[in-house]
């Protein structure tokens, strides 16, 4: 997601979210991406309605679109993550300055993630053939988390781990070289808190997972689809980085939902 600049004033963007259903649906798309028809479901709203407030979203820069990978016909909708956090701290700063003062999940000490009920959490990347996305979230969940949370990969029809991957990620200081290919039935009769969907086609397909399991979809193109060796591999960094934003959020909003229960 490519966050252009703010032409808001703080006082635009509290307009925008204060709405009810604005806000509804930038809550639900904190969760997962979603088709308007899943929206619509889960607000309970009309179509005409939800649509409306899509686009004063997507007009907002707060929500964009991307046409599915596996059927063109449809359409996911995600947060603009980085655009929303820059957007809610800027009211901070025109309250107060302090207002605006945060503690980086990517910064916590190691000691502050042992204790953290969120390590207590297991994790699955899932996308096709278990070769970029989801490999390189894996790697980077495994990072932010220093191997602390049960974190794993696996494809509906796995391949190999894609060399890009494995170099846009070394780039980045991690290293997945060791992490191999799995096929989704490796893990059969295994339970896990979260599965995170990260191609289209993966979560149109995606196998059946007790209801317990939190089912979340992050809409990613496939980088190794881009023709042409330094466009390919330029797609495989910028896949990388906005994973990173996407696991940063992924791995705060667990640890909000764990401490929650205890």
């Amino acid at each position: 997601m490519i966050t252009q600049a703010n032409p808001f004033q703080p006082l635009d963007f509290l307009k925008v979210v204060a709405h009810e259903l604005r806000w509804q649906i930038i809550t639900s798309l904190i969760h997962s991406d979603y088709r308007v028809q899943e929206l619509i479901a889960l607000l309970k709203q009309p179509q005409n309605l939800v649509s409306y407030h899509l686009k004063q979203l997507r007009e907002s820069q707060l929500v964009v679109e991307r046409r599915s990978t596996a059927d063109a016909r449809e359409v996911y909708y995600s947060l603009d993550l980085v655009r929303l956090e820059a957007l809610y701290h800027s009211v901070g700063t025109a309250l107060h300055p302090a207002l605006n003062q945060t503690v980086d999940a990517l910064e916590m000490p190691p000691d502050t993630l042992a204790r953290s009920p969120a390590m207590n959490a297991r994790v699955l990347f899932l996308c096709t053939e278990n070769s970029a996305r989801s490999q390189m979230a894996e790697g980077i969940l495994r990072h932010l988390t220093r191997d602390r949370l049960a974190v794993f990969s696996a494809g509906t029809a796995p391949s190999f781990v894609h060399p890009n991957a494995i170099r846009a990620l070394a780039e980045m200081g991690i290293d997945i070289s060791q992490q191999r290919a799995k096929g989704v039935d490796e893990f059969d009769g295994q339970s896990f808190d979260y599965v995170v969907t990260v191609c289209d086609r993966a979560r149109e397909n995606c196998p059946v997972f007790p209801n317990e399991t939190q089912l979340i979809h992050w809409s990613f193109p496939d980088p190794a689809t881009v023709t042409g060796n330094a466009a390919q591999y330029q797609a495989f960094v910028e896949t990388a980085q906005q994973l990173r934003t996407r696991t940063h959020y992924f791995l705060t909003l667990i640890q909000h939902q764990k401490e929650a229960l205890t």
